[in-house]
């Protein structure tokens, strides 16, 4: 399960729909789950510790880090985890920070 803004329970065709936009997909799992289940392609992984920090990286910074451009405040941003309840928490920081 998925969760993409008001569109929790996304599935994952939907969210391979998604991703011939130009969205981005944050897997908020941690980097051991990703070596052992495998990560989603086109997806860059921020575990939801490092969420809040990252979010408010310089731009050039995160994408040193990250390997991907920061989004904005107003980009569109998936996230996702294992069962949906760390992406619905990491929906809720990126909304405290000022994402829409």
């Amino acid at each position: 399960s998925l969760c993409a803004g008001e569109a929790p329970g996304l599935s994952y065709r939907e969210l391979k729909d998604l991703k011939k936009t130009d969205v981005l997909h944050i897997d908020v799992r941690e980097r051991w789950e990703i070596d052992m289940h495998g990560r989603i392609p086109a997806s860059v992984n921020i575990p939801l510790g490092e969420l809040v920090e990252a979010l408010q990286m310089d731009p050039m910074d995160f994408k040193q880090q990250y390997k991907q451009k920061m989004p904005s405040k107003s980009d569109p941003v998936v996230f996702s985890c294992l069962a949906g309840t760390r992406s619905k928490q990491a929906l809720g920081v990126a909304t405290s920070l000022g994402f829409s």
